[in-house]
């Protein structure tokens, strides 16, 4: 059953159905009509100085919701306008955004000395432009005149410390020619950046910056962190690219729970973007943002295809070949802003997603179903055009994935049963970087694959690597750490050279605690199952409580 409208008059005495209305509270409510009309919310920060001072915005916003509720209106709050009013938390409320739902907008009848308001009347009242386009492009425009220009220090050290993240210079500085007024890391570089901010915009994108970079550390709690001082930054005030930093905040997020494994968490997050009226056009328009979702829901997809591959084949295929589509928009979002780093990234997700999946017995149509060595092959192309992309760029910035993805490609096919023999593990016959070059057609394209490091062998690889992280050259974040020293110990057994592999283990030992329980559980499985015994007398496996299949 519909619910009775409600007559509003602006004119003097303001009342609500015939009775008095408290004048900041009706202010509010055609404010949020208007807001509603146009697709917009109303930030807490577009009450000061209309209604209220900021010593006293709590007090309004609490007599506004309790005439709200009066008045028999359901009135919104928060960053999802899509949840239902009456299942919020009550304690956030007062920090804003405030939203109506467009089911209680329709009830209000806006009247002026009892004739029904004309756009240009409830401009009037609200002291805005008469014209809904209008209003929205003076509201552009402030917002863009809000960004301070007239000091380009702050610019330049954002610059410096977002060019130290593709550099991968993130807590710890690396060796090497740069400028020499360039900051030691990115860290370093956005706390002085922070420091010279000067608006609330420049706060904000500070703000989303260090959860980025924390995420990209492996440290969630940090990011997290951030993330909710930048919510706390949005919801107080309205600042240039608004929406941007909102979305590129949710996604931060949404990498949080993924990392976490909490895929339905990470799903769910992402998927809110897509029906939020603010963030949703920035997924068909914004590159960066598109890219961005969509290799972290290709990501998701895969994880969940190869978690089906063994009880849901049909499921898991279909998961398989979303994800492919997904990294195939990420890509494309990718060269659309010319940002190699980010194709590079996704062109190694990619190409090890083509492996992962051949492995758990599933073919996707992105790589004409192929299977066995036509997989790797496929696999093997993207992951070297990943390599070659990183060449094109500072090879400062480049990460270890595309090395450590290459040595569990090389070894896939070497299945040791746990606690092998020596003499049995160094028979198996992992491809030599050479032979898998030659084997996918790519000995140009792959970087790594020859060389002074590659003539060793993958242990050469995996040692180069590491003496390049070792010396600040590079600085690999804790998971990549690990993946390296693994592959070393593997490759080193395979070699006879257990002293290294040794040596190897018991580094990964101290580099395991860093690790997020999933990434841990996974080192444990295969330190327990694919090392051989004599290295396993050396350097004994971490326990395991409950057996876990090896992660992809």
């Amino acid at each position: 059953m519909p619910l009775p409208s409600i007559d509003i008059e602006l004119s003097s005495p303001q009342s609500v159905d015939g009775r008095p209305a408290a004048y900041q509270s009706l202010w509010l409510l055609v404010r949020l009509h208007h807001a509603q009309r146009i697709g917009d919310v109303v930030a807490l920060d577009a009450l000061r100085g209309q209604v209220s001072s900021a010593r006293t915005l709590r007090m309004v916003v609490s007599r506004a919701f309790r005439d709200f509720k009066a008045w028999g209106l359901r009135v919104g709050w928060g960053p999802d306008t899509a949840r239902d009013p009456r299942f919020l938390n009550a304690e956030g409320r007062s920090q804003g955004p405030f939203w109506l739902p467009a089911a209680e907008a329709r009830r209000l009848r806006l009247r002026v000395d009892g004739q029904a308001a004309r756009p240009a009347d409830v401009a009037a009242y609200l002291g805005l432009s008469a014209s809904p386009r209008r209003a929205r492009t003076s509201a552009a425009e402030a917002q863009a005149s809000a960004v301070q220009l007239q000091d380009a220090r702050f610019w330049h050290q954002l610059a410096a410390a977002q060019q130290a993240m593709r550099q991968g210079r993130w807590a710890a500085p690396v060796q090497g020619q740069r400028d020499a007024k360039a900051p030691t890391s990115a860290l370093a570089a956005m706390r002085q950046a922070a420091d010279l901010a000067q608006d609330d915009y420049q706060r904000a994108l500070v703000t989303l910056n260090e959860a980025l970079l924390w995420r990209r550390l492996g440290d969630d709690a940090q990011a997290r962190k951030r993330l909710a001082a930048l919510q706390r930054q949005r919801l107080a005030r309205q600042v240039a690219s608004h929406d941007y930093l909102g979305a590129m905040a949710a996604i931060v997020g949404a990498w949080c729970s993924y990392t976490a494994r909490d895929l339905p968490q990470a799903q769910t997050q992402l998927a809110a973007m897509t029906r939020d009226a603010q963030q949703a056009p920035l997924l068909r328009h914004h590159p960066q943002v598109r890219f961005e979702w969509s290799n972290l829901w290709a990501l998701a997809c895969r994880s969940r295809a190869l978690g089906l591959a063994t009880t849901d084949a049909a499921t898991a295929t279909l998961q398989a070949d979303e994800a492919m589509a997904h990294f195939g928009r990420a890509l494309a979002a990718a060269f659309e802003s010319h940002a190699f780093d980010a194709a590079q990234h996704v062109a190694a997700n990619m190409g090890m997603a083509v492996w992962l999946f051949d492995r758990v017995g599933l073919g996707v149509q992105a790589a004409a179903q192929a299977r066995g060595a036509q997989a790797r092959r496929h696999a093997v192309q993207w992951i070297a055009f990943s390599e070659w992309l990183c060449s094109l760029a500072d090879g400062q910035g480049r990460s270890a994935w595309n090395a450590i993805y290459l040595m569990r490609i090389a070894r896939g096919d070497c299945q040791p049963r746990p606690s092998l023999p020596l003499a049995e593990f160094a028979a198996l016959r992992p491809l030599t970087p050479r032979a898998l070059a030659e084997e996918s057609a790519e000995d140009r394209l792959a970087p790594g694959l020859d060389g002074p490091a590659a003539r060793g062998g993958w242990a050469g690889v995996a040692a180069q690597h590491l003496a390049d992280h070792d010396a600040g050259q590079r600085r690999y974040p804790g998971l990549q750490l690990a993946g390296l020293l693994f592959e070393q110990a593997w490759f080193a057994a395979h070699g006879r050279d257990l002293r290294t592999a040794a040596a190897a283990l018991a580094r990964l030992r101290t580099v395991l605690p860093q690790l997020v329980a999933s990434d841990r559980a996974y080192f444990r499985d295969v330190w327990n199952d694919a090392l051989p015994a004599e290295l396993l007398a050396l350097e004994p496996p971490p326990r395991r409580a409950v057996r876990r299949a090896a992660m992809g």
